[in-house]
């Protein structure tokens, strides 16, 4: 019996732990959104798993670079020698908006990251990160991807 409920503890605090993270990260970017007039996201599981593959497949590769011939939008962050958070890993994109000139629709600078946030079209994201001792690689996906040349993300 106490086997048992230690299981069952260890399951339940591992499910808590992953939905916190799914939470913090569609919360994160629908705040984003919501300051952009765009209507919310939802979390897809599937995403997900593609996003923590490619992380893991990343780290592992020891590369950084976005899916070849992928058919989703894709966001990468990566750190070296210290850990991130979901607030710095979506602020650091976010704050790509101060490169954003939506009435010319262009970037004085990277601003990829925000308009695939922000993207109106776009209703799914899924969300990953792998880690290792030095290296952390976050990947989110999102369905149907945004970023297309000559189209206004909102």
């Amino acid at each position: 019996m106490r086997l048992v409920l230690l299981i069952l503890v260890f399951i339940a605090g591992n499910l808590s732990a992953e939905s916190r993270f799914d939470r913090e990260m569609i919360s994160a970017h629908n705040e984003i959104r919501a300051r952009a007039g765009v209507p919310p996201l939802v979390w897809s599981e599937r995403l997900e798993a593609v996003a923590e593959d490619w992380a893991k497949n990343l780290l592992a590769r020891r590369e950084f670079s976005h899916r070849p011939n992928g058919k989703l939008g894709e966001n990468l962050f990566a750190i070296t020698g210290a850990r991130s958070s979901t607030t710095e890993v979506i602020r650091a994109w976010a704050d790509e908006a101060r490169n954003y000139d939506y009435r010319s629709n262009r970037c004085s600078d990277v601003c990829g990251h925000y308009t695939q946030i922000v993207w109106r079209d776009t209703k799914q994201v899924g969300c990953g990160v792998a880690r290792d001792n030095r290296r952390e690689i976050w990947v989110c996906n999102y369905d149907p991807p945004g970023n297309w040349v000559g189209h206004r993300p909102y």
